[in-house]
């Protein structure tokens, strides 16, 4: 596997282009990988098979991204979600 580095909420970190993003942010220590919207509790990696919602994160803009089954790609960008998360249609807002 070749390494690549991406980044996460604005820190790179090294991973593995193919591996699952949930196993690299894993490796690298991050286990919080989105925040409930009404109690703003932490989750992570539950089932690890793309079936609950547990894991998702902004990744390259788009929300609600399941990580364990979305591979790493060079350079992507992933930002931890809060609540439901947003399109950013358009662009970055000004």
């Amino acid at each position: 596997m070749k390494e690549v580095k991406i980044i996460v909420d604005g820190k790179e970190i090294k991973a593995y282009e193919g591996e699952m993003i949930a196993s690299a942010l894993t490796a690298a220590g991050i286990k919080v990988f989105r925040y409930t919207s009404k109690y703003k509790e932490p989750r992570g990696v539950f089932c690890a098979i793309g079936r609950c919602t547990d894991c998702v994160m902004i990744v390259n803009g788009t929300p609600n991204v399941r990580t364990c089954v979305t591979p790493v790609e060079k350079d992507m960008v992933i930002q931890t979600q809060e609540g439901l998360g947003q399109w950013n249609v358009g662009g970055p807002t000004v």
